[in-house]
């Protein structure tokens, strides 16, 4: 393979001026260097011709000719891997990009079948918070090591779960209690099934929390408005208070075990503290019920509800001069009374007390007015009311089908109408439950229905179908924000500024979930959210 032309005046000059044997690029030639006064008009005054015996053996070519172009291919080929290996260009395309042939269904159907996410029949949600795939070896040797020691802080039995009944729901704490502990900066978290099972713990455990101490405080404080109950949540389960009781209950080793929690920054122990906090009352939850979720908080982490930084900020009080119910006059209730409170067997709501603590007894004084003759039974035929009840008696139905309309007309009396002069004549405190019940109600929906979606997702899918704006549309779609009971001052201003009307009938709305919970419970909840106002706008619509 030549270089050098007769064509060409500068090949001339080379060749008349010193006989240099014809060029090749072979492993042969020793060393080369062309000289610039041999050019007319040279373009390079050091141009070098690297010796190819260093990026290619001689030996590796002994088959070959010396001037062969498969030779020459191969030495070329040779350099590139060579350049390519020692410093990369171009790095590989991410593992997420490469496509991948799809499961067939054989494949999928035993995916799915065998999954522990679709093992318990008589545990739904449960089995929705399962890894999507059995645990392996390394989890087990986590849960060998490590969870031991966390029971033992919780004051749980230090036997394995798995020796429980499968009718028992308990029987697989171990499996959830190991995947609260594996937030996003633990090594295990890498794995998918134990990412996902962890984010979708969480995502279950904060409105566990939001809800359990919501009617924990309803019931402790019966005359307090709800502003006041919202900082004191904010005071036990605020993000930066919670390294403080993952330390009461010597946990921070099983959360950094590398790291001391008091040296890391806020940014580095908040997220981590936080996640493994809402995962862990997650498990509970789900495993032993609400209960449990009070006696961990209490007892084990040593929340005090009457610390003075879990104090209100001082603020101006409305008089209060109705009466409360007789189980809250004189005392205050403690966590023990609402955990171990069992409503009589022929009580005439699902939550007795925590009604009594929303709804007023002097309620009783608007019963026969004229929103209850003309405006109650449009609003009953809405929303589906009265539910039949197999009462044995028919003095029960009829005292219940009474507080349900006391307690609907509450939800719709507004606080420019009574509060000033009497502070709980309004929905603001069952306003304050149904906020937390439709919370959880659509968190629980969520997780049975998208059993392969991380907690991040279902984060976003839930706050997207529960905004404000949404809740009050779906009720003025029902046209029931019309009965709304407004002071006359305000009538005509709340019926004209939709900036007015809207959160209002926001409230409405939430307050109406709150009363179904506290008399019929949370399945009446789904009904209304999920049949009446359609959350999921996946009901067809009437045509008009």
């Amino acid at each position: 393979m030549e270089l050098c032309s007769s064509s060409s005046p500068s090949s001339s000059l080379l060749r008349r001026s010193s006989p240099i044997p014809e060029l090749s690029f072979s492993s042969s030639i020793s060393q080369f260097q062309l000289k610039a006064s041999t050019f007319a008009k040279p373009r390079f005054h050091n141009l070098r011709i690297i010796h190819a015996s260093s990026l290619a053996p001689e030996e590796t070519h002994q088959g070959l000719p010396r001037d062969s172009p498969q030779r020459l291919l191969k030495e070329l080929a040779q350099r590139k891997q060579s350049t390519t290996t020692t410093n990369p260009k171009k790095k590989p395309p991410p593992k997420r990009f490469i496509l991948r042939p799809p499961l067939d269904d054989k494949k999928l159907a035993e995916r799915f079948l065998n999954s522990p996410q679709l093992s318990l029949k008589s545990f739904p949600l449960l089995s929705s918070c399962l890894p999507p795939s059995k645990l392996n070896n390394a989890d087990r040797t986590c849960i060998d090591e490590y969870l031991l020691e966390v029971k033992q802080s919780l004051g749980y039995s230090l036997e394995p779960s798995d020796t429980l009944s499968d009718e028992n729901p308990a029987k697989h704490f171990d499996t959830l209690l190991y995947l609260a502990f594996q937030h996003p900066s633990c090594d295990r978290a890498r794995a998918r099934h134990v990412k996902n099972g962890h984010s979708r713990l969480w995502f279950l455990g904060q409105y566990v929390l939001e809800l359990a101490l919501t009617e924990f405080f309803l019931q402790r404080y019966p005359r307090e408005p709800p502003g006041p109950m919202r900082e004191r949540v904010f005071a036990l389960i605020g993000k930066r208070y919670l390294p403080r009781w993952i330390k009461a209950a010597n946990l921070q080793n099983l959360v950094f075990p590398y790291d001391d929690i008091d040296k890391l920054l806020r940014k580095d122990r908040e997220p981590p503290v936080k996640s493994v906090f809402w995962a862990l009352f997650g498990a509970i939850y789900l495993c032993y019920g609400m209960p449990e979720v009070y006696r961990v908080l209490f007892e084990v982490f040593g929340m005090d509800p009457d610390a003075d930084d879990c104090q209100p900020r001082a603020r101006r009080q409305l008089e209060d001069v109705d009466y409360v119910s007789v189980e809250f006059e004189g005392k205050k209730l403690g966590w023990q009374d609402i955990a171990t409170y069992k409503p009589p067997e022929d009580a005439l709501f699902a939550h007795p007390r925590l009604f009594r603590a929303c709804v007023p007894p002097g309620m009783h004084r608007f019963r026969g007015n004229i929103w209850d003759f003309d405006s109650k039974p449009k609003v009953m035929q809405a929303l589906g009311y009265p539910l039949p009840m197999n009462d044995r008696i028919q003095e029960i139905t009829e005292a219940r089908n009474i507080e349900l309309g006391l307690g609907l007309q509450l939800c719709f009396l507004h606080p420019s109408k009574h509060k000033f002069e009497h502070p709980r004549f309004c929905f603001e405190r069952l306003e304050y439950v149904g906020q937390k019940i439709q919370d959880i109600a659509m968190a629980e929906r969520l997780l049975m229905k998208h059993l392969d979606a991380p907690g991040k997702w279902l984060q976003e899918k839930h706050r997207r179908l529960l905004m404000n704006k949404f809740c009050g549309r779906y009720l003025r779609e029902k046209r029931l924000h019309n009965f709304i009971i407004y002071s006359e001052e305000v009538h005509d201003r709340y019926e004209h500024n939709r900036r007015l009307r809207n959160p209002a009938t926001t409230a409405v709305q939430q307050a109406i979930h709150g009363l179904a919970y506290t008399i019929y419970g949370k399945p009446d909840v789904r009904r209304l959210m999920f049949e009446v106002f359609d959350f999921e706008q996946i009901l067809p619509k009437a045509v008009v």
